[in-house]
């Protein structure tokens, strides 16, 4: 998570456990904090391990990621 000013950017980051090369999945880009919840904020900052599942598992936000799958 990366916070400028009133605007924050969240990432999920996945590493290869066989390469260990990473890929940072956006979550928020340049989104006003006013524009999220305060409790999903909070667990942002808590690096919430159910929350990233929740990101993690949704196969249409990965999809608008352009997350490929094999």
């Amino acid at each position: 998570m990366n916070a400028n000013g009133k605007n924050v950017d969240v990432w999920l980051i996945y590493q290869c456990v066989k390469c260990k090369h990473s890929w940072n999945l956006t979550i928020y880009e340049r989104k006003k904090l006013s524009k999220i919840s305060a409790e999903e904020y909070q667990l942002f900052l808590e690096n919430d391990e159910e929350l990233a599942c929740r990101f993690g598992n949704d196969m249409a936000f990965l999809k608008r990621n352009d997350a490929e799958f094999k």
